[in-house]
């Protein structure tokens, strides 16, 4: 019977193989029917985080094993390579027991199993590989059709940032309740952030952590928790969270005393918007539909747009974006984003406000798509962001908010966004 090491190991090796040969979501995978189903928690979280360790790092994976390769092995047998070349030289795991399970997993599969002899080869040299040949390596390079679009944007020191950033991975970070970040700090050994977010560096069960089951908090970006603080909702306003799963927002603007009222057209994700607020003991009322034919009872005070988009911005935390997508699949994106802003301006009562954000580092799903909006809306305006931990050159010319991965290096970073204040005439 394989060992829990084993397990974890030939779990991310189909984890790699379904991202890079089928281009799949790794987030597709995690149900009960994939690749992790049979494994423990701890093996799970292993697997996972083995996966996306390799991800981050496959251009410095290939540097090392091409002299040892004479031609490119089969992508089953490059997977697993770069699998175990990652795990010895990122994260300094011995050499025999690393060498050894990819071995065994090369065997044990009848599509490699003639090259175990190879892999245990070319495994052997790649372990004498010196710590700082492998840390002179440069990160890993993001997709052509994503890195030519960020360099006209932001220039090239701002994209080697991003792929530094990106390669460094996302600490945790958490949304206080009740806003009182240094409290909470205090309660789980983290480091309250300037804009309100308390950041926890290392590993961690998010379920052990003090104040999870009393609902004191929850996981969220620290990028990702400023368009609620932005939205500024007050009690009794009438607000509604559109595309509000997987709750984030919703709960900040609940927390607030606001009537709030979350839509998305997945009844599977809002039932973990049910779930969360049931945990943090906060209330909205729950709506599943499409928010280009959804209408309230009576237009809103207030309204937080955070649109489907190319995802971009979260990278770091999801390193398979850039094998799974390309150029292609995001450009349909930035019509439907249009749409739900003219629509959910039609909700807005006179003198209402709209945030809207996206979880992308692509002007086209952020500033442009807010320029093109005030150019059809007369009478729309920009309410400039200022909000508490603010650096003033992450304002746009706009007013809105552009935050990038490569911000906040000496804290870890944070998610890329953009985020904007539209303001109905009244």
């Amino acid at each position: 019977m394989a060992g829990q090491g084993d397990r974890a190991r030939g779990a991310a090796w189909q984890l790699l193989r379904a991202v890079l040969e089928d281009r799949q979501l790794l987030a597709e995978m995690e149900g009960e029917f994939g690749p992790l189903a049979d494994l423990t928690p701890a093996e799970r979280a292993r697997a996972a985080r083995l996966a996306r360790m390799t991800l981050r790092h496959i251009d410095r994976a290939d540097a090392v094993l091409k002299p040892h390769l004479r031609k490119a092995p089969p992508p089953p047998v490059r997977a697993l390579l770069r699998l175990a070349t990652v795990e010895m030289l990122q994260e300094a795991a011995a050499a025999h027991g690393a060498v050894n399970a990819a071995v065994a997993l090369a065997r044990a599969d009848r599509r490699t199993g003639a090259m175990a002899g190879l892999v245990n080869a070319v495994l052997r040299k790649v372990a004498e590989t010196p710590p700082a040949a492998w840390d002179a390596l440069p990160p890993q390079r993001l997709p052509g059709w994503l890195r030519g679009r960020l360099d006209s944007a932001w220039g090239r020191a701002a994209v080697t940032g991003v792929e530094a950033a990106h390669a460094a991975g996302a600490p945790l970070d958490l949304t206080p309740r009740d806003g009182d970040a240094d409290a909470l700090a205090d309660m789980v050994g983290g480091v309250a952030l300037p804009t309100g977010s308390v950041r926890l560096h290392g590993a961690a069960q998010v379920s052990a952590l003090p104040g999870y089951a009393e609902g004191a908090w929850w996981v969220q970006d620290a990028a990702a928790a400023l368009p609620a603080r932005l939205l500024a909702a007050k009690p009794g306003e009438r607000v509604a969270d559109l595309c509000a799963a997987p709750g984030g927002k919703t709960m900040q603007l609940a927390a607030t005393g606001a009537q709030v009222t979350a839509l998305d057209i997945s009844e599977q994700r809002m039932a973990r918007v049910e779930e969360n607020l049931a945990r943090t003991d906060l209330s909205a009322d729950l709506v599943v539909a499409d928010a280009l034919t959804w209408s309230p009872p009576q237009p809103l005070d207030a309204i937080l747009l955070d649109a489907p988009c190319s995802a971009t911005g979260t990278i770091r935390r999801h390193p398979d974006l850039p094998f799974a997508k390309d150029g292609a699949s995001i450009k349909p994106l930035f019509a439907l984003q249009a749409q739900l802003l003219d629509r959910a301006l039609d909700l807005l009562a006179p003198g209402g406000r709209l945030v809207f954000c996206t979880c992308s580092l692509l002007p086209e799903e952020g500033e442009k798509q807010v320029a093109a909006t005030l150019d059809r809306h007369p009478g729309l305006s920009v309410r400039p962001a200022d909000l508490p931990g603010i650096a003033p050159d992450w304002r746009d010319d706009l007013g809105g908010l552009r935050l990038r991965p490569d911000f906040w290096p000496d804290r870890g970073g944070m998610d890329g966004f953009y985020m904007a204040c539209l303001v109905k005439s009244g």
